[in-house]
């Protein structure tokens, strides 16, 4: 009997969830909640019964939340019926299964059901690692099978990823395409490929925030911070994986390693470590964090920063100079200003520093007519701001900012000027986001003095500056711009001085390789967009991010990287070089890897 010609023809009314872990109850509440008859199948009477305990409690919260009558609550339960036995998936649709990560496993699974459901069944597997093909080369029926992969806690998130092989019937695909949408899902279609889009994606970003960690680049305290306070992220890459567990983070990694052979992908060293002694994250009381028993909270442990710990004294700073009447630089200057700096911006021209301090000028009104700042408090704002038209207006501040053009030779003879008029004790900073701290700093006569500050965009908004020590910084350098950076209201986060810092590190090769999905015609824009927000909870998807970046200042950004690290997994995708070739560079100039109206 072969699977009906349209979706519109089988209805996906009874299902079978096999193995009633955290994600098969979670599948279970959704499709019960949907309406949907549950049969729960887990060979511990142990699982079952917590998963009926789970619904029951959920559904009621639902109740006294008044999201649901006590009647329908009634009904959900009643839809909901668990067995020990896989026998009781005989009747079934569409079977799920979402048993422990293991091929061997889940192959003696679907040869099982083979022989017990009908032959118009559909079989999905929820993996997120394993190949689906392999998996329904197994089956009698293979192209009854496919991968319907939910995200943790599945009632909560709304992704889910249809996976097709290339032996899946299209009216399969379509008729769990329909269910999704009916459960209040987003599908996405993708290929068979180990991660899929979303975890994809995901875990090599995760997997280079463990190397970053494991090589004492920075605290795992300052990638996290970075990450969320950087790219807007709702937890950090380390928390993530302890969330989500070190061991299965690793047996992701090993499955995309296998299939690409990308080096992004092998297991950072750590993972290993910390899951061959038992440190798997949350679940075990301890991964990269420590956390309280049986909690999410994180505690005290022998590598947690003390509080108010002082890095020693700091320079006096009083008054700030900030070099540069661009965006960047306008807002830096805004940022000391309203912290109660005296600023000296200084600009190429007069012209210019009077049209930067015009520009703050209009920030500052958009921020009284938000209610965010009081008229007295804008105007003395800018008041504090001293546009000149000449670098010669430095002599006398104490910290110096510069916020031009991403490039070395710029920085580099800026820097020389600034060794010459800014007094002796002077803290000299660049904003620089990918070039080497210490090279403008060798121009000096005083590289000690030397430190970066990175603002990200717009730096009235963001929250976070990288600090980045050279080689040479001195101590009391390094104290007088962590302390200004609290005095101004921003989270500093201290890593060395390398290609992308912490944040671009960990977000452009991300970004490249969502470029690269596109370039291999695994996934469209849009769904992998959809997936990075609805899956991995992103503020943007990596292209909508790309074309607001601007596809010429990531593809830099990305050279930088591949220059540093000669990693062949961070060569810039062909496809991006392209679209830079042809001027299009994202909403800056109206087409990027979407299409954007003319302003």
């Amino acid at each position: 009997m072969d699977l009906p010609s349209t979706s519109s023809q089988y209805t996906l009314q009874t299902i079978a969830v096999v193995g009633l872990g955290t994600m098969g109850t979670g599948i279970a509440e959704v499709l019960a909640r949907a309406g949907r008859e549950v049969i729960g199948i887990d060979i511990s009477d142990t699982a079952t019964r917590r998963a009926t305990a789970s619904l029951a409690a959920a559904t009621a919260r639902s109740v006294t939340r008044e999201r649901i009558t006590e009647q329908e609550r009634e009904g959900v339960l009643a839809r909901f019926r668990t067995f020990t036995e896989l026998t009781a998936a005989a009747d079934a649709d569409l079977v799920i299964e979402v048993v422990p990560e293991n091929y061997e496993l889940k192959q003696r699974l679907f040869r099982e059901l083979d022989a017990i459901v009908r032959p118009d069944t559909i079989l999905a597997t929820g993996t997120n690692a394993l190949s689906v093909t392999r998996l329904a080369a197994e089956s009698q029926r293979p192209e009854r099978v496919l991968g319907l992969h939910f995200f943790n806690p599945a009632p909560a998130m709304k992704l889910v990823e249809v996976v097709s092989s290339v032996l899946t019937a299209p009216t399969a695909v379509e008729a769990v395409t329909v269910l999704a949408r009916e459960l209040g899902k987003e599908p996405v279609s993708v290929g068979d490929r180990p991660g899929f889009v979303a975890d994809g994606l995901l875990f090599g970003y995760l997997n280079q925030a463990a190397a970053m960690y494991e090589s004492k680049y920075a605290s795992r305290e300052d990638i996290d911070a970075a990450m969320r306070l950087g790219c807007g992220l709702p937890m950090g890459p380390l928390a993530l994986l302890d969330l989500i567990g070190v061991d299965t983070a690793r047996t992701v990694l090993e499955a995309m390693y296998s299939s690409s052979g990308d080096r992004l992908h092998a297991p950072a060293p750590i993972l290993g470590h910390l899951a061959e002694a038992g440190l798997t994250g949350q679940k075990s009381g301890r991964g990269f964090y420590t956390y309280e028993p049986g909690s999410s909270t994180i505690v005290r442990d022998a590598q947690t920063p003390l509080d108010g710990a002082r890095l020693g004294e700091g320079r006096p700073v009083s008054s700030v100079g900030v070099a540069g009447s661009g965006t960047m630089a306008s807002g830096i200057a805004q940022v000391f200003a309203q912290a109660g700096f005296a600023v000296v911006l200084a600009a190429r021209s007069q012209e210019k520093a009077d049209a930067a301090k015009a520009a703050i000028g209009k920030s500052l009104g958009r921020a009284v007519s938000k209610g965010r700042l009081t008229e007295d408090g804008a105007a003395q704002t800018l008041a504090l701001i001293t546009p000149a038209g000449s670098l010669d207006a430095f002599a006398d501040v104490d910290l110096a900012v510069e916020a031009v053009a991403e490039d070395l030779a710029v920085k580099q003879e800026l820097f020389a000027a600034l060794d010459k008029v800014c007094k002796p004790g002077a803290v000299l900073a660049t904003t620089t986001s990918s070039l080497p701290v210490i090279a403008v700093a060798r121009v000096t006569s005083r590289p000690q003095d030397v430190i970066g500050m990175h603002f990200f965009n717009p730096a009235p908004a963001m929250k976070l500056v990288e600090v980045v020590r050279t080689v040479l910084t001195s101590d009391d350098v390094h104290a007088t711009v962590r302390e200004i950076c609290t005095k101004v209201r921003k989270h500093p986060v201290d890593c060395g001085d390398r290609a992308g810092f912490i944040v671009n590190a960990l977000l452009f090769p991300y970004l490249n390789n969502a470029v690269k999905m596109v370039e291999q015609h695994y996934a469209s824009l849009d769904d992998i967009d959809a997936a990075m927000k609805l899956g991995g909870g992103y503020p943007m998807g990596p292209f909508e991010l790309l074309d607001v970046v601007g596809l010429d200042v990531s593809l830099a950004i990305e050279k930088v990287l591949h220059k540093e690290f000669r990693d062949p997994g961070l060569a810039p995708s062909p496809l991006l070089e392209h679209l830079v070739a042809a001027g299009c560079l994202g909403r800056k100039t109206g087409r990027g890897f979407r299409e954007y109206a003319r302003r």
